[in-house]
C-alpha cells in the first residue's frame, strides 16, 4: 500500500482481489469518444494476469473500432450486478488499446478460445487493452472502500485531486 485518504488505499500493483474480480467476469464496457461525443459497448475478454492487460476481439467496422483508431485512450467497467448493496462490486479503468498482429495476435487468440471456444467459427481480430489506472471499488471490505493502482509515471487526475 502506499498510501491511504479517507476510502481509498493506493496500491503499487493490481492486488490479487482486483486480478481475482477481473477473472470472475467475462464481459466489460469499453467506452470511447471522438470529437467529443462518446460511445460505449460491451465486449467479451480475457485478462493476462502477468501482462495486466485485457484482449477482446472486434471487427474494423464497428463504431468503437473506428475511434479508437483516431484515439487510443479508452476507458472501461467491469460490474457484479447485485442490488445488495454490502456486496457492490467493480472496476473503472483507463488505459491505450491497440490491434494485434504476429505473436501476440497468436497469444491472445490462444488464451481467448481457450475462453470462448465459439469465436473459433469467426475471423478473428484481437485488441489488446493496456490498463493505467484501475479503481476498485468493493464494499464487502466496507462501504466506500476502493483500491487504486496506477501505472508508474500515469498522469490520471486521481479522485483526492491529486496527479499521479
Amino acid at each position: 500500500m502506499l498510501s491511504s485518504y479517507t476510502n481509498h488505499i493506493y496500491i503499487k500493483e493490481p492486488d490479487k482481489r482486483i486480478v481475482r474480480f477481473i477473472k470472475k467476469h467475462h464481459i466489460l464496457t469499453l467506452a470511447t469518444s471522438n470529437e467529443n461525443k462518446p460511445y460505449c459497448c460491451t465486449c467479451f475478454y480475457v485478462y493476462l494476469e502477468k501482462e495486466n492487460k485485457f484482449f477482446i476481439t472486434s471487427d474494423k467496422d464497428t463504431r468503437h473500432i473506428n475511434e479508437v483508431s483516431m484515439q487510443p485512450v479508452i476507458a472501461g467497467a467491469i460490474a457484479l450486478e447485485t442490488s445488495m448493496i454490502g456486496k457492490i462490486q467493480g472496476i473503472q479503468f483507463t488505459g491505450i488499446i491497440k490491434e494485434l498482429k504476429g505473436k501476440e495476435f497468436e497469444k491472445a487468440k490462444s488464451a481467448y478460445l481457450r475462453k470462448f471456444p465459439v469465436a473459433a467459427f469467426s475471423k478473428l481480430v484481437m485488441w489488446s487493452i493496456e490498463p493505467d489506472f484501475m479503481k476498485f471499488t468493493d464494499n464487502r471490505l466496507g462501504f466506500g472502500k476502493k483500491m487504486i493502482w496506477q501505472k508508474k509515471n500515469n498522469r490520471t487526475l486521481l479522485p483526492t485531486g491529486r496527479q499521479g
